[in-house]
């Protein structure tokens, strides 16, 4: 099922300042603070939360998803058929839409952007996993395209509202994917079009005179309110909060946990959502050292204090993991009983497994320590924190947690090699086909599991219809192995928490808790 996913500490749900201000008026420029510097704004290629912020205020998808309920909703698509074996989809265009260098959003363009991010291959990193069984699309007519799956492939009709899908314009594929992510030939038919861009500085995207397509789930129709959103790049958290506070910046993302308070009350907004997909947890390699011991796993499980960490490296904004699924997902499953912290019973599963207590209070069996390294990068601030809690946790029951800070770079090597006991990772996404994504053996098999494993085949089955009602069971199944495997340990779930000032109203987000900004608007001077 999925729950009501928009949530607000304080103001109004969106992220509308607490005092009145009136009416939504045009005009302005939101001064917007991010946390990292883009590498990329080309929608289809970016994957980090800054990059994704941006590219997606450019491009208009084939549908919405309701952040309320995770249903499917038109766009720039005013209705689609999907074959029965879910391997084929046509979407037929509504009219009227045109990208901003005047072409019109047609049948043989959505071919030539689907065609494109095919193309781009690992350099779309989001978008050729939604699309790893795509065989080509067929402008059936102007204003109908099929897009056609060597495989059953139900989750693309999420991936269908995703900015990683996002539809850009043919000339914008007369420019090199180098030259896209730098903002040259970026022409989509979004809010907002690409005005400049200065590296570590900041990135401008000006209003899109004339948008009349935006989506019906918007609060509003026509252009967007802010004549220019100018997104900042400030990477040190206290100076982002300060900005806001003295009143250099309108509005910021990624709050620490240590500045929410700043901004609950006195005239500031603190909207939060959850990222739906999967959490942060500790991905067992079942290949490597104890972890290929499933009573191992499954007492580490049990040894984690889930709501320990939430309420003291962490806020009430975040949640403790209930499944290896955010709450925030579509068919996510509620499996907080079976993630419960049982510290009597992790070490009872140890000690009827041969593993007793050393000197040092880390149990060994047969010479071998009971001990596993867990490779992290600083994506979120309070990774560091958050693993060295868990490390004291895990202590109380004897199991030593080894923890290695790499770069992005090293993690993403190391992972590919399979050199590694733990990943610590969560991705966003709000549909469960991201656990076939991460788990199948036909994919990136993080777990390492073998061929004949008792999850793959409700992976495989999950993906196999749009039906929700037949695809619930499947998808529960999967996370309900998972979590009683313990081929990955859950622990909480990263949620988005923003800063808004007095005079930026209507700062809200997208089903999946990345910046909707077409409704944004500012007061004052």
């Amino acid at each position: 099922m999925a729950l009501p996913l928009l949530l607000a500490a304080c103001g109004t749900a969106g992220g509308a300042s607490p005092q009145d201000a009136g009416p939504p008026r045009p005009g302005g420029t939101l001064r917007l603070g991010i946390s990292s510097n883009p590498d990329c704004i080309d929608p289809q290629q970016v994957s980090t939360n800054a990059s994704v912020n941006v590219g997606r205020q450019l491009v208009d998808s084939l549908t919405d998803q309701d952040p309320k309920t995770g249903a499917i909703t038109p766009w720039l698509a005013d209705r689609w058929t999907v074959s029965p074996d879910s391997t084929s989809f046509t979407f037929h265009l509504r009219s009227g839409a045109t990208f901003s260098d005047g072409s019109p959003v047609d049948a043989a363009a959505v071919k030539t952007s689907f065609d494109g991010i095919k193309a781009l291959g690992a350099k779309a990193l989001l978008g050729s996993s939604y699309l790893a069984a795509y065989r080509g699309a067929t402008d059936v007519d102007p204003a109908t395209v099929r897009l056609d799956f060597s495989q059953p492939s139900a989750q693309f009709l999420q991936a269908s509202s995703t900015m990683s899908l996002g539809v850009l314009a043919p000339a914008a594929f007369r420019h090199t994917a180098e030259q896209r992510c730098q903002g040259t030939g970026l022409i989509g038919s979004g809010p907002f079009v690409f005005t400049s861009l200065k590296p570590n500085q900041n990135i401008v995207l000006g209003k899109r005179t004339g948008y009349r397509w935006g989506s019906p789930l918007w609060r509003h129709q026509g252009e967007a309110y802010v004549d220019k959103i100018d997104f900042r790049v400030v990477p040190e958290p206290g100076v982002r909060s300060g900005s806001l506070t003295s009143g250099q910046l309108d509005a910021i993302t990624d709050v620490q946990p240590v500045d929410e308070p700043q901004f609950s009350g006195n005239g500031f907004a603190e909207p939060v959502r959850p990222n739906p997909g999967i959490v942060f947890n500790l991905h067992a390699n079942v290949t490597r050292g104890v972890l290929t011991d499933q009573k191992v796993r499954q007492a580490v499980s049990k040894g984690v204090n889930r709501p320990e960490v939430t309420s003291t490296v962490l806020t009430p904004n975040y949640k403790p993991a209930t499944s290896i699924l955010g709450s925030a997902t579509p068919l996510y499953t509620d499996l907080s009983k079976e993630l419960a912290y049982d510290p009597a019973g992790a070490q009872a599963l140890l000690q009827s497994d041969g593993w007793v207590p050393g000197p040092d209070g880390i149990r060994t069996k047969n010479g071998q320590r009971l001990s596993a390294s867990v490779l992290f990068s600083a994506v979120f601030n309070q990774n560091q924190s958050v693993l060295e809690l868990l490390q004291q946790q895990l202590r109380k029951i004897g199991f030593d947690l080894k923890i290695e800070l790499h770069t992005n770079a090293e993690v993403t090597r190391l992972q590919q090699a399979g050199d590694y006991d733990f990943l610590w990772y969560n991705v966003t996404r709000a549909d469960p086909d991201i656990l076939r994504q991460q788990f199948s053996t036909k994919t990136n098999n993080r777990s390492k599991l073998p061929a004949d494993n008792p999850l793959d085949a409700s992976l495989t089955e999950q993906s196999a219809t749009v039906d929700a009602a037949k695809r619930k069971p499947a998808a529960e199944k999967a996370q309900r192995t998972i979590v009683e495997q313990a081929y990955s340990i859950p622990v909480f779930e990263l949620t988005q928490v923003l800063g808004v000032g007095p005079n930026a109203h209507d700062v809200g987000f997208e089903a999946s808790s990345r910046l909707q900004l077409s409704d944004a608007w500012v007061s004052g001077s």
